[in-house]
């Protein structure tokens, strides 16, 4: 990962040279008039116009000392129309062309403070990878960047606007390498002492072990976790930002927190209803929600962030064994409602359950937001370019969807209502946890609600969303840590003092 820097406007000595420039501008003119004009005539030659996502590459080119590898130009789209998240965006189209140089110098004087952090946001958001299991990686392959150094006329703004979203990365880059790490390293009780590593951030954590679960209620999370070898935890995590603790930590009024709840199916083989083997791989990420949680968590903890929030996160194995729940048991959970189990596939929803029932009644939060992969139902509705969201208030779905449209990380709010419900009617338990085939993502979530106890709540289901088969501007293939920023942003937004 490179590291970054805020320097006064000043052409580089050596490595690459980075122009932002939007429609209808020239490059920089300091660059262009030391190129002999060559940046404009190739930019010209190459019909580069500036609009948005437009690169264009210049090798070699002809400046004083001969020793700038390459200029990278990169299209803004309209002057005066450049959001932070199109800033971004630049940063992350720029370093997935400059891999292979060690050092880059970033022009961005044209930018507000502000958007010329959120270029260095994206370069790094873009530049993050996992290669801690690539021992035979030959050094010629392995990306050279090493430092960014990017220019301003205001260093302390930049500087300032800077800080808070590196910690925002460092909880995007912590969520994408929970969710990365293979199953035979990430377990529960493993998962559960990672988050621990927030407490030096400030960060409350208390880890809930088989016992303290049992203690609880909390029979649909056990049922889940009893086929495994490895026991289910169940992880809470405070933040204190805004003072008024009360209740659990939180309180009923002014100091009541925001909660957060991840579903953390640490692998998921579908239990007793065995999901078929091709693919199976990759449920390794079923554990995405929680993982987005937790980076949340740090987030939040690492900027400061005026508000207080708690995060909660089940964590469980779903293996098929002689001791593996069956379709057909009926568990109790931890609000008293009955379960009839129909198919241990539908596994996440029980796990949030228990949690959200947990969460509100020992928090009493302002609202309960949950994140799950939790259907392929809703992959089949949304493909791969926005999670679907359920939502029983239309301030918060307002909220959450403008959160999304900002940072890239969009949602699109599905129905819930009353004829879904129906479908998960059981003949001899309060309800089951399938619905059938139609509206599978639907009833996934009236099943999760009945939960809620008529609480403010909102229901994501990121299954699409959670890992990505190809690279985007600010996500590099691979884990996405979806949800982080746009939960930041939500909480930034709207919630802070």
């Amino acid at each position: 990962m490179p590291e970054f820097a805020f320097a006064k406007p000043a052409l580089p000595r050596a490595g690459a040279l980075v122009l932002l420039i939007a429609e209808g501008e020239m490059p920089w003119q300091a660059a262009d008039t030391a190129a002999g004009g060559g940046i404009t005539r190739a930019l010209k030659a190459a019909e580069f116009t500036g609009r948005k996502g437009q690169t264009c590459t210049i090798l070699a080119p002809a400046m004083p000392g001969g020793t700038i590898s390459r200029v990278v130009a990169i299209g803004l789209g309209k002057a005066g129309e450049v959001t932070r998240l199109g800033a971004e965006e630049a940063g992350g189209a720029a370093a997935a062309l400059l891999a292979r140089e060690q050092h880059a110098t970033v022009a961005a004087q044209g930018l507000t403070p502000g958007l010329a952090a959120s270029v260095a946001t994206g370069m790094a958001l873009r530049a993050w990878r996992f290669d801690r299991y690539r021992t035979m990686e030959k050094e010629t392959d392995k990306p050279k960047l090493a430092k960014v150094t990017v220019l301003t006329e205001d260093l302390a703004a930049a500087r300032a606007a800077h800080a808070p979203m590196a910690a925002v990365v460092d909880g995007v880059f912590l969520s994408r390498e929970l969710v990365a790490e293979p199953p035979n390293v990430l377990f529960p009780a493993e998962m559960a002492e990672r988050c621990r590593r927030l407490e030096p951030l400030g960060v409350k954590v208390e880890i809930l072990g088989p016992k303290e679960l049992r203690k609880l209620g909390f029979g649909a999370l056990l049922g889940v976790a009893q086929g495994s070898a490895h026991e289910p935890r169940m992880v809470v995590m405070q933040w204190h930002g805004a003072g008024g603790r009360g209740k659990g930590g939180g309180g009923q009024k002014e100091g009541a927190p925001l909660a957060f709840i991840g579903k953390g199916v640490t692998f998921d083989t579908g239990g007793i209803s065995i999901k078929p083997a091709a693919g199976m791989e990759d449920m390794k990420w079923d554990m995405a929600g929680a993982g987005a949680v937790v980076g949340l968590m740090a987030a939040l903890a690492g900027r400061k962030a005026k508000v207080n929030a708690v995060g909660l996160v089940g964590l469980v194995e779903n293996m098929p064994s002689g001791a593996a729940q069956r379709p057909g048991d009926v568990v109790k959970t931890a609000s008293g409602q009955t379960v009839e189990v129909i198919n241990t596939d539908a596994e996440g929803r029980l796990v949030l359950a228990d949690v959200l029932w947990y969460c509100q009644q020992r928090f009493e939060p302002r609202f309960m937001i949950d994140l799950a992969t939790l259907t392929g139902a809703m992959i089949i509705a949304l493909g791969h370019e926005c999670a679907g969201f359920f939502s029983n208030d239309d301030a918060l779905s307002k909220q959450l969807h403008e959160a999304g449209e900002a940072t890239g990380e969009k949602l699109w709010r599905m129905p819930l209502g009353e004829a879904y419900d129906k479908q998960i009617k059981s003949d001899i338990a309060d309800m089951k946890n399938v619905g059938g085939r139609p509206g599978g993502a639907i009833t996934a979530a009236q099943f999760v609600q009945r939960f809620v106890n008529k609480k403010t709540w909102a229901h994501l289901d990121i299954a699409g969303m959670a890992w990505s088969s190809k690279d985007a501007p600010c996500v590099p293939k691979g884990a996405t840590a979806f949800g982080v920023r746009l939960l930041d942003r939500l909480v930034a937004d709207h919630y802070e003092k």
